[in-house]
This record gives structure tokens, sequence and C-alpha cells, in this order.
């Protein structure tokens, strides 16, 4: 058992997320993928079984041991007001679960790729009626991650609100791309993506 980046025990690897899953084959093919609070790698082993070199970030990375040498490993404590650890890299997917800590977002979106990806899911406000986190430091506000990516990402699927798997929750989810170029004869809005079946 391990300890990811909230505190939270991790038993080793759990399925994807489903939305994650679902909205995986937009990154662009064998582009490089961040896992951030990675935890038990669930995320690393998907983007890495389908041939995306991984950077998998963490401050305990226990549970991502097993694939070293598969996946870049960097521990880092991502809440010590330190540098961000990865410099300038620019990734096609940056993924996000079950982790929220505000100001990483400036950093997050400036290390998308021109057409990247970002993927992310975390708890919203009305999840301390089922338990943890129940904090406000660590829920998103109504509407949080739209207002967070407006005017920078274009936004391929939003969601938010109450769900009852894996376990009941209160969450918050998008999908959004760095590529807000006009598309042709859409009046400058970005041409659309295709939405994958869930």
């Amino acid at each position: 058992m391990t300890q990811g980046l909230t505190g939270t025990p991790h038993l080793g690897p759990s399925p994807p997320s489903p939305w994650v899953e679902r909205f995986a084959p937009l990154v662009r093919p064998g582009g490089p993928v961040l896992d951030l609070a990675c935890g038990g790698g669930r995320h690393s082993r998907l983007f890495a079984a389908h041939g995306h070199p991984v950077t998998a970030v963490d401050l305990d990375v226990r549970g991502v041991e097993d694939l070293r040498g598969t996946v870049e490993i960097v521990p880092a404590d991502l809440e010590n007001g330190r540098p961000w650890p990865l410099g300038d890299r620019r990734f096609a997917g940056i993924v996000v679960t079950n982790y929220l800590h505000r100001p990483l977002f400036p950093a997050l979106l400036d290390a998308l790729e021109p057409g990247g990806v970002l993927l992310y899911e975390t708890f919203m406000r009305g999840n301390a009626r089922f338990g943890r986190p129940s904090a406000a430091a660590f829920l998103l506000g109504s509407g949080e991650l739209l207002e967070r990516t407006a005017g920078r990402l274009q936004i391929v699927a939003f969601e938010q609100g109450e769900v009852s798997s894996p376990k009941a929750a209160v969450v918050q989810r998008i999908c959004a791309v760095a590529d807000l170029s006009p598309g042709h004869g859409l009046d400058g809005d970005p041409e659309p993506r295709p939405l994958p079946t869930a």
C-alpha cells in the first residue's frame, strides 16, 4: 500500500477512469503523456499500453515502481511552492484524476503542446455527503474547470454532478484541447473534435 499526493492510500492500479478511457483516443498517437498525481499508475499503464511515452509524477511513486523502465517516473512534491518540476516540456496529453491543487493550473495549461488534450476529473462541492475529500481546498466549485480553461482550450466535453460508480461521489470532468484556431467557415469558432463513444 502506498500514499498518493492526497495522502489517500492506494493498493496498486485500479481500472482506468471511463472518462479518461473514452477520450484517450483524442491524444496524438505516440505523443508524450503526463500522468499527474499518478497514484497506482492506472492511466500511465493505459497510455503506455497504447504506445505513448508516459511521464508519471507523484509525491510517492511506490505505486508505479513496477513501471520503471516503461514510463518515466518523477517523484515530486507539487505543493511545496517550488518551480514546476518538468520545466518547459510539452505533452500531447495531460491526465489528472482525483487530485486538485489550484496553483498548478497555469503550469498544466502551459505544458500542453498545440493540439494537446487535457483530461481532468476530480471531486467537487457536494462530495462531503459521501465522505472524503470534504475540505473546500480539494473540491472544485460549480463549473470551475470550465472557468480555468476558458480562453485557453477548446472544450470537447464537460460533466459535473453526482455519480454512483465506482463509488458514490460528486465529480467534475473535462476533456479540452489546446487549439482555438478558427475552423473554415465556422465564424471564428474552432474546428469541432470527434466525440468518442462512451
